[in-house]
């Protein structure tokens, strides 16, 4: 494949895609979806401010991120509508999942939270349990865990978002994305790395991942890098990483909507238009530049001190209540500056006309089975292992070698199972003895093709990458939808993904005791060249 032209990003101030009721309602929608986090992270009674705030309304100990929260509640309620009016089949990557209030608040306002949980009802009732349950013993986790409708990535150990995002894609042609990179995240080393996906995924047979940066300026207590280069360097990292940025920019909720709007617009249209193509060089994928302040909405200041746009905004921006007592007015103030009045009725429900613009069914995203990937698990069509064996006619006089033989039968898996089985290493697959899948498929590759190079192609099975992390996230995102597949790698490097996948672990521990979450498919390694020897 040809190496791919770069051309100019749009610009798409002034192009106003929402109407004035639209635009009312999605605001309206995203208040909600903020009231609802705030709610998660603080109060343990009084849900609809019916009285007074007092301490006893609050929890007694206070834990989450509120930061990155109102960012990824706006980009939710955008997805969402152009999920419903484009009919897409779509799932979502929280890559800072901290913010899990954001996860938490939208599945409920879609409805399946009360689907999955029906003692969490749409009511009053409903609203205190969905916020005392919160980082609350007893209840359910700070981030975007196994315990939420929709999640597939908790997003606890940053640096994994977009490699599950394209392990999501994979042969699901009709799948789109939305992956959402922190801009701490993005300066993690795996994330760095993963930007280079692109260059694996085949527009015939794979879905899309649409990322969307989004720079809110600070990690826990410092700037973050890219939030603080100019911005024209910023477009220039991205477009050598192979994708086309358009950037959404302000504080000004109004006009960060229609920007959104017309973005995700323009992204969609233009993944359209790469799908239906059949030009031979390698597509521009389109990709969203958020940026936004940290705790957006969030109270400005805080006893005199910056608190929104600022990195006071990542957890909990305003605490110590039993000693300042002027504080618990600053937490009133803020929650009744979203009206919750229009946003709920009387009995604690989301109004109808809010509750109208959520995609139905399967369509939404905390609801898509892709989210749920052992809903579409299908087993795989396995050869029989025993026609592989090696004869064997008198003692030592046979030489065979294992891997040698288990790439023959690998080879089969991979003709049998065109669809939903790969294979994930770094640049081992024939070091290891594998090399007989290559007589049944390509090395997956999206990029430059010249001459003496070997098994290189868009529709390869096998997927070879120098990072251990990018394999495993991979694959990990395509186990996470419901496929199969092996990770080969040398024993002495594997241990670069001991802590990604003890957190694999963990999340399929947790599903384990998830009634509604269905089993997935193994994680399987194979491991070669043992202890010290990497020969």
């Amino acid at each position: 494949m040809k190496q791919t032209r770069m051309a100019t990003s749009p610009v798409l101030t002034g192009i106003h895609p929402l109407d004035a009721e639209g635009l009312r309602l999605i605001h309206a929608y995203w208040r909600a979806a903020n009231y609802l986090s705030v709610g998660q992270i603080y109060l343990l009674d009084n849900p609809l401010l019916k009285t007074p705030l007092g301490l006893e309304d609050l929890k007694p100990r206070l834990l989450g991120h509120w930061g990155t929260t109102p960012g990824l509640n706006l980009i939710y309620a955008h997805a969402s509508r152009v999920i419903k009016r484009r009919e897409l089949d779509a799932i979502y990557i929280m890559g800072p999942g901290h913010g899990g209030p954001a996860g938490v608040a939208n599945a409920y306002l879609e409805g399946t939270y009360s689907e999955r949980y029906p003692d969490v009802t749409m009511d009053e009732a409903g609203l205190r349990k969905l916020f005392r349950q919160f980082s609350f013993p007893g209840g359910i986790p700070s981030h975007n865990a196994p315990e939420t409708p929709g999640s597939i990535h908790e997003g606890g150990e940053l640096g994994y978002a977009l490699v599950h995002a394209y392990g999501a894609a994979f042969d699901n042609p009709d799948l789109t994305v939305f992956c959402i990179i922190g801009d701490g995240e993005a300066e993690t080393g795996p994330l760095a790395a993963s930007w280079h996906s692109n260059k694996f995924v085949n527009p015939a047979r794979d879905g899309v991942v649409l990322p969307i940066l989004h720079l809110n300026g600070y990690k826990i207590a410092n700037p973050t890098v890219l939030a603080r280069i100019p911005e024209n360097e910023l477009i220039e990292l991205m477009e050598g990483y192979g994708h086309r940025p358009v950037i959404v920019s302000g504080d000004d909720p109004m006009k960060v909507h229609q920007q959104m709007a017309a973005a995700l617009e323009w992204c969609l249209d233009e993944i359209a238009r790469i799908k239906r193509g059949s030009d031979h060089e390698r597509p521009v994928w389109p990709m969203i530049i958020l940026r936004t302040p940290k705790g957006w909405t969030g109270p400005k200041t805080v006893d005199g001190v910056q608190v929104e746009g600022t990195f006071r905004a990542h957890q909990v921006p305003v605490t110590d209540f039993e000693s300042e007592p002027g504080h618990l007015k600053i937490l009133e103030d803020w929650m009744r500056s979203y009206h919750p009045e229009e946003l709920f009725d009387a009995s604690g429900k989301l109004v109808n006309e809010l509750a109208q613009l959520a995609p139905r069914g399967d369509r939404r995203l905390s609801a898509n089975p892709h989210a749920n990937g052992g809903e579409l698990l299908k087993d795989l069509r396995l050869p029989d292992f025993r026609e592989y064996a090696v004869t064997v006619t008198r003692p030592g006089t046979t030489l065979g070698e294992a891997t040698r033989v288990l790439g023959t039968y690998l080879r089969d898996v991979v003709k049998n199972n065109p669809d939903n089985f790969r294979i994930m290493g770094p640049d081992e697959t024939v070091s290891n003895r594998l090399g007989a899948v290559l007589e049944a498929t390509n090395r997956a590759w999206d990029a430059e093709v010249v001459p003496g190079d070997d098994h290189l192609g868009p529709d390869g099975r096998v997927m070879e990458v120098l990072s251990e992390h990018m394999c495993e996230g991979w694959l990990e995102g395509y186990l996470l939808t419901g496929r199969h597949g092996l990770f080969d790698c040398y024993e002495a490097f594997i241990h670069i993904i001991d802590s990604m996948f003890n957190q694999h672990a963990k999340w399929l521990k947790v599903t384990r005791t998830i009634p509604w979450r269905r089993p997935i498919a193994s994680l399987n390694y194979l491991l070669s060249s043992h202890v010290w020897r990497q020969d």
